[in-house]
Formats: structure tokens, sequence, C-alpha cells
């Protein structure tokens, strides 16, 4: 008799359920206490991670519809495989198992002399990655993977403006990027199993312990009174738990389905609503203390090497200028809604602006009361202090100089252990593994497509395009750097559109990164540099993945939520120029040094509080509204004033005050044309008195 397929369902359930608690605990306990070679860690890290794709992708079909027999026949080979290839590397690596091991050496000695079995398994490794990172993240990280591969075969036969090389053999290809740890199981998957993984988990427990939907409750009560406070609880709920997930579509996902029908609600247009959350959901890895796997990269790409306490402060200074532009965007925004609708004489869309409620029954509550508060409300003190407690544990673990995965372990410790004592809704067992358990699933993404780009970073070690590239991209930017910058953003956004942030980041900076250090670029500047880019590749039309998850949210048009999306976050282009050219933007002396003496302080100050006073005019023409609606000849004036403030035209007018004439000249023209904008305001209430 054939299985009902509940049955299958309920037992691929089971066993992932399992498997996900299984990769946590595994995971938690060899970061901290390692017992394993670092290989052979990567190794089941990386089984697990394809395994769990495999039962939750499946092959044809869905897990809800079922699937025919010939694909769970793949799937169940794709299984089987895994098992055998991981269980082939484990015992080839490790000294218990010695006796096993071919021609008495272990897998890693027997580099440029491997067996026909290594070479099979090698080969094998491959095929699974590559299929699992396909089902995982969609076709364009293996195609570029594969592109890869036959770059390394054909290299004698491309063209000279191809970078040819001397080609190797798929054995050979195999043994580089599978077999040994300059490939799959190098930097990038092992950035994911040491850090990037257990801030995920981390993410999960606050889930769970209620502490994301305090952040959420925080929010809107910190902004509900303000002009467009709904859109303002999305930028500031999606800055806060994107620094935690680190994914813009996860943050889109998690975040707007309460900000989007929130801004609806309040009189925001489909398309505006969600480009608002995507947004900000896209900004959210760029905010310290967690920043998404980025940090994590940084720590091994950077040379000279740097702590992770100087990566959040370089960080911390930018970040707050996108959130602001984006404040400043949404209030704006909220503006020109209420002088649209005041002008139709629409009070219902006024109030609604403002974020206040209408079409309530005169006998509800207002939502202010002390007594108005529902029963969700209760629990939020005590996930406050959850969210509170874990957080402030693993800032001050991390300015300790603890590691981050002894700090996120730590903090993950104190979320639990709190959890257990909440008032309302205790976490108990069945939950914590649920948690951990979707903790993985939500993982799998990221363990697939890393270990794929270790498929590419093992062909850039052995052709050596690494350092060829750099040697094309000089000449084509002429020895300028603005223009090779233009050609990295370019190159960034690009691939961008088709890979996970921390992906592009890592592949960016290992191929093009070197490129900037010739050019004179402080190496910090330069890596988060390209980490900007590869964030704002996110709400890039025509792909923009973070926009496609609100626009499904919305129930709107992906390519007007893409380009509300951009538009938005416009200034996210500009502020990397910035800190390139002033690097006080990211709390550094002009040596690379942080900046720590009074003199650099100030110089810090002075040039963040002109660039947050230049946000302000770029935001209005963005939206084309200040105090009133801007005509055409009005957002230019603005735009200029905006560029004249940023740019560090001309030489600065003393060590002490570190702007140019050209900063002044903004400075005058934003007071001049927000004093007209204000007259402008002035008569208008005058004439209609």
């Amino acid at each position: 008799m054939r299985p009902r397929p509940g049955a299958r369902n309920s037992l691929a359930g089971f066993v992932t359920g399992k498997l996900g608690m299984a990769l946590v605990l595994f995971t938690l306990l060899e970061v901290n206490y390692p017992r394993l070679r670092p290989q052979s860690q990567l190794v089941i890290f990386t089984a697990c991670g394809l395994i769990l794709c495999f039962l939750n992708r499946p092959f044809l079909g869905t897990k809800t519809t079922g699937r025919p027999l010939a694909a769970r026949i793949v799937d169940g080979l794709l299984i089987a495989a895994t098992l055998g290839v991981s269980s082939y590397l484990v015992t080839q690596s490790q000294p218990l198992f010695r006796s096993w091991w071919a021609r008495g050496q272990e897998l890693g000695n027997r580099a440029g002399g491997e067996t026909s079995l290594d070479l099979a398994v090698g080969l094998l490794g491959l095929i699974l990655v590559l299929e699992g990172a396909r089902r995982a993240v969609g076709w364009t990280l293996p195609l570029l993977a594969t592109v890869f591969v036959l770059y390394a075969r054909l290299g004698p036969h491309l063209p000279g403006w191809l970078l040819p090389h001397r080609g190797y053999d798929f054995d050979r290809i195999a043994a580089q990027t599978f077999l040994h740890g300059q490939g799959v199981f190098g930097i990038a998957l092992s950035v994911m199993f040491s850090y990037v993984f257990l801030f995920v988990v981390f993410g999960a427990i606050l889930e769970v312990t209620g502490a994301t939907g305090f952040i959420l409750k925080l929010a809107q009560r910190l902004l509900r009174r303000s002009t467009g406070g709904p859109a303002k609880v999305a930028v500031l709920a999606s800055g806060l738990m994107g620094s935690l997930s680190g994914s813009a579509v996860a943050n889109t996902a998690t975040t707007g389905t309460f900000t989007i029908p929130l801004m609806r609600a309040s009189g925001f247009r489909a398309h505006i609503a969600a480009g608002i959350e995507a947004a900000a959901s896209s900004g959210g890895a760029l905010m310290p203390p967690v920043m998404g796997a980025g940090a994590y990269m940084m720590l091994e790409l950077v040379e000279p090497q740097v702590t992770y306490v100087a990566i959040m402060r370089a960080a911390l200074i930018p970040a707050l200028l996108y959130y602001l532009s984006l404040f400043l965007v949404v209030h704006f925004q909220a503006r020109q809604s209420e002088a649209t609708s005041t002008a139709g004489g629409n009070n219902t869309a006024h109030n609604r602006a403002h974020g206040e409620r209408t079409g309530s029954p005169p006998d509800d509550p207002p939502d202010d009361l002390p007594d108005g508060k529902s029963e969700s409300d209760t629990a939020t003190p005590f996930s406050g202090l959850i969210f509170g407690l874990s957080l402030l544990t693993l800032i001050v673990l991390l300015v300790a100089h603890y590691s981050p995965f002894r700090a996120v372990s730590v903090a993950l410790a104190v979320a639990v252990g709190l959890g257990f004592f909440a008032p309302r809704q205790p976490l108990n067992w069945r939950r914590l593994a649920a948690a951990l358990s979707k903790a993985a699933n939500d993982s799998i993404a990221l363990i697939c497509a890393a270990a794929c780009v270790g498929i590419l970073l093992g062909v850039v070690t052995l052709t050596g395009i690494g350092t060829q590239l750099p040697a094309l991209v000089l000449p084509l930017a002429q020895d300028s750097l603005f223009l090779a910058l233009l050609l990295i953003m370019g190159s960034t956004v690009i691939l961008g559109m088709g890979l996970p942030s921390a992906v592009c980041y890592l592949l960016v900076a290992t191929l093009i990164g070197p490129a900037l250090s010739q050019l004179g670029v402080i190496p910090l500047a330069a890596h988060l540099f390209v980490f900007y880019f590869g964030l704002m590749s996110m709400v890039t039309p025509p792909v923009a993945l973070a926009a496609y998850a609100a626009a499904s949210i919305a129930g709107t048009s992906v390519l007007r939520t893409a380009v509300s999306a951009f538009r938005f976050a416009l200034l996210g282009f500009v502020l990397p120029f910035l800190f390139i050219y002033r690097p006080a933007l990211l709390a550094l002396a002009p040596d690379g040094d942080a900046a720590t003496s009074t003199a650099g302080l100030l110089r810090v100050a002075t040039i963040t509080a002109v660039t947050a006073l230049a946000i302000v005019p770029l935001a209005a023409a963005v939206v084309g509204h200040l105090s009133t609606p801007l005509r055409h000849g009005t957002r230019l004036a603005l735009i200029l004033a905006g560029l004249l403030l940023l740019l560090p035209i001309g030489p600065e007018l003393s060590t002490a005050v570190p702007l140019t004439a050209a900063n002044l000249a903004g400075g005058a023209l934003l007071a001049t044309v927000a004093g007209l904008n204000r007259r402008r305001l002035s008569d208008g209430r005058q004439g209609a008195n």
C-alpha cells in the first residue's frame, strides 16, 4: 500500500525539525568548544544545510501538493549522496579514522596526489552544491559558479580581454573547489558557520520570546503622533530588525506584514507604502551592532586586520544618516499627502497623514490612555526586558573584545533564560525546539549560497583572476578614483541583483577590492563602499528583490514599488562616495586611524552635521515638497544646495573648520530657498483667510 501524502509530509516535517535542532546545537557546541577539525565542522554544517534544502525544496511539486515518485527518488538519491560525500570527507580528515585514510595520509596532505575516489567525491560534491544553491536561491548563483568553472577549464582558449590563463582539468578544479579548504569549505562558509548562523538563531529566539514584537510596538508608540507616523514606524522598526536579520527580503517579509497595512490605513498609496518598507529594510544590515553577515566577512577580508568594534564604529554614522534621509522623505511625503488632501477638502486623509485614527466609534478609548491597553500589551514590558538585556549583553561583550560567536552565544543564553520566566506565554521546551528548527530552516539559503560562492572563490584562487582583474579595472578608470568607484558601484549593483547581499560583497571585495587599495583608499572605507552597494542592489530596478517582497504584501505593481524604493533610498547611493572622500563620516582620521583626538572628533562632528543638513534639501527634492509643493526650478535649486553641502569641492577653509567655500554656498542657497518657500506658505495662508 502506498503511503498517504500527508504521512510522507509528516515524516519529512519530523526529520526536518529534528535535523534543524541538531544543526543549531552542533554549531553552538563546535563554535564555542570545538572538537572537530575546521573542515570537518564545515562539512557537517554544509551537509545538514543541503539535506534540509532537499527535504524542504522538492525537485518537483511542493511539500503540500505532494511530489511525483520520480521526484521523490531524485530527492532521496541526493540526500543519500550528501550523506555519503560528507561521511567520506570527515573520515578522511579526522585522526579518529586514521586507519581508513587512503595511502595512510589525511585528505589535506594528499593535495596534488588525490586518489580516483577523492576526485569522484569532489565532482559529486560540486554537483550537490550547485543543485542545493539552485533550489535555495535560484539560478543566478549556480549559473555564475558554472561560468567560473568553465573559465578555469577553458583558460588557454580565451581572448585577451577575458584574462586567459594556463587552464585546468576538471579533476584539479574539483580538488581545489571542494576537497580542500580554499573553495566550498573556505571563508564564505566559515563566516556563515562561525558568525552569521548564530545571529539567525538569536533573531529566532527574540521572535519567539516576543522581543521583536516589542520593537514594532515601541516604534508605534514613539511615532504614532508624528506626521506620517506609521511610515516612520516602518523605518524605525525595519532598521532595528534588519540589523539582526541582515537580509533585506526577510526583513521586508517580517516587518512589512505589519507596517505596510498600517501605512495603507493611514492614507499612503500602496506602492509608496511598499517602497518605504523595501528601502527601510534594505538598510537594516548597515546598522550596528549586528550588520548581518557583512561585518563578519570584513573581519576576515580587510587588510590590515580590523576589530569588530572598529567596523561598528565606522558603520554607525552612515547608517544613522541613511535612516535620517528615510525619516525626512517619509515626513515630506506625509506633508505632501496632507497638502493634497486638504486642498481637496478631505479631512479624513488629512488626519490619516498625521497617523491619527479615523472612523472609530465614539465610545472607543483613545490609544494613548493608560486604561486603553489591549491584552497583548501586557507582555510588552517583559518582552522589552528580554530584548534590552540580550542586546546589551551582546554589545558589552563585543566592546569587551569577546569574539562575536562567544558574545552572541551568551546573549542567546540570556534571551532563552529570561524567556522561561515571562509572565505571559513563557518559553517552554516545545516552543524553543520549534524556534531552533525554524532558525535552521531559515538559514538554508545562506548555507547553500555560501557553499556555492566557495566554488567561485576557489576558481579565483586557482586561476589568479583576483590579481589580474584590478590590473584591468585601473586602466579603464585611467587612474581616476571617481571613475574606478563608478565601475565598482556598477559591477556590485549588477551582481547584487541576483545574489544575496553578503555573497555579492564577498565576490566584489575579493575580485575588485584590491583595485581601491591601489588608488589610495582606506581599506575599511573600500570594503564598506562595496558592502553598501551590495545592499542598495536590493532596491535597484529592474530586479530589486526587497521590492518584490514588499509589493506582494501591498498587492501592488512590483515595478512601481521598485521605482519608489529606489527613489527613497537615493542617499544610499551617495553616502559611499562621501565616506571615501571624507573618512570622517566613518569616524576615521585621514590616515585611516580612529579619530580619537579632540581635533579629530570635532572634524567628525562638523562634517557629520553638514552632511545631515544636506540631507534635508535632497529629501525635499526627491518628494517635491518642503513647506509647500515645489516647482521644478525650486527642486533643482535644492538638489544643487544639497550637492554643494555634500561634496568636498575645493580646499578646506582651515584645519579647525573642515568646510569648503562650496559647502558655505550650499548652506546659503538652502537658507534662501527655504525662506522663500516658507514665505509662499505664509502668503497662501493669508490668501485663504
